[in-house]
């Protein structure tokens, strides 16, 4: 059942070594124009003083606004979990009715949580939402492209969000990036524990457009730092990135995305997920699967490889344009 409203709001801050940006994050956080309830710091094990200038920051903050009312938890992870597990102990420790995910680099525009709260206010039917972000360098200097350039979210994947078909969508590839995401908590009833070979942004995204509605905003509500040592970046490949995938062994990428495809329809039996998504995630098993069978020579995949595209399967669980010249072309290890 939605929440009772106004809703609040947890942040999940996870961060590993993350001098110099984290205070300039931090800030931007506490000093938004609809503060959140809660701030969950989770650290991986850093070995600089990210912890303490963090506490600094809250501290100075306090002083300013000693009537803010935000509560803030710290956890420390000692040994590191890596980003995935991290992110999973943020949320899991979060209290508020919606959670906001919150990279250690990057700064949000000071009405971020105002508008996204506004969506879910306005829309109790939906689960998650994501935006466009700006990309900066290392110095906060707008980057030539924004993220949803970026990552190629064209307007016919826009318009399958719109229409209510995200999960369409998320079987071919994904397009939530997690530091431009808000979510109901209680997404976190299905979505946890996350799932391996799943980066925790992905996993909520899918989840949440099986059981419920993801959407997005197109204004760029974050600055997405990009500055050469992100642990999850977003980089458009010009034309000789693009070569240099191709010539990349398939074979781990090709298991990894069995893997995943597995994990999918697996969570989803357990969790007596509708049929039709049942259906679609075992046919995504199918479909993996033939593509992890290929020949290691290239000569022979060519009739299964058009075979498959052919009946479909390249189009509905993948980019063909893509997905399919890979195949065709990348050694196998």
């Amino acid at each position: 059942m939605p929440a009772t409203y106004p809703l609040t709001v947890s942040v999940a801050l996870c961060t590993h070594n993350g001098m110099p940006y984290v205070a300039e994050q931090v800030r931007s956080i506490l000093h938004q124009t609809r503060p959140p309830a809660q701030l969950v710091l989770s650290d991986d094990d850093s070995t600089d003083a990210t912890v303490e200038t963090v506490n600094k920051v809250i501290a100075r903050f306090r002083a300013e606004r000693p009537d803010s009312g935000i509560s803030v938890t710290i956890i420390e992870n000692r040994p590191a979990l890596g980003v995935v597990r991290n992110f999973e102990g943020a949320v899991a420790a979060c209290t508020g009715d919606l959670i906001a995910l919150s990279d250690q680099d990057d700064l949000w525009v000071p009405d971020r949580l105002e508008r996204m709260v506004a969506e879910f206010e306005r829309r109790p039917e939906l689960t998650l939402l994501h935006t466009d972000a700006r990309l900066v360098d290392g110095d906060a200097k707008p980057l030539a492209s924004r993220l949803f350039d970026a990552i190629e979210f064209t307007p016919q994947e826009q318009q399958l969000e719109r229409e209510g078909r995200a999960f369409e969508l998320l079987l071919k590839r994904n397009v939530v990036t997690g530091a431009t995401t808000m979510f109901r908590r209680d997404l976190l009833e299905r979505a946890l524990p996350f799932v391996d070979d799943w980066v925790h942004d992905e996993w909520l995204a899918m989840v949440a457009s099986v059981f419920g509605t993801v959407d997005f905003l197109p204004d760029a509500l974050v600055d997405y730092r990009q500055h050469g040592a992100n642990q999850i970046g977003a980089q458009k490949l010009d034309a000789r990135g693009k070569l240099a995938r191709l010539q990349e062994p398939r074979s781990e990428r090709n298991r990894r995305l069995l893997s995943r495809a597995e994990a999918l329809h697996d969570r989803l039996t357990e969790a007596d997920a509708p049929e039709k998504a049942i259906d679609a995630a075992a046919r995504k098993v199918e479909h993996e699967k033939h593509r992890s069978a290929l020949p290691r020579a290239r000569a022979l995949r060519i009739v299964p490889v058009i075979a498959a595209a052919i009946r479909g399967r390249y189009s509905r669980f993948g980019r063909p344009r893509y997905d399919l010249i890979r195949d065709l072309i990348q050694p196998d290890r």
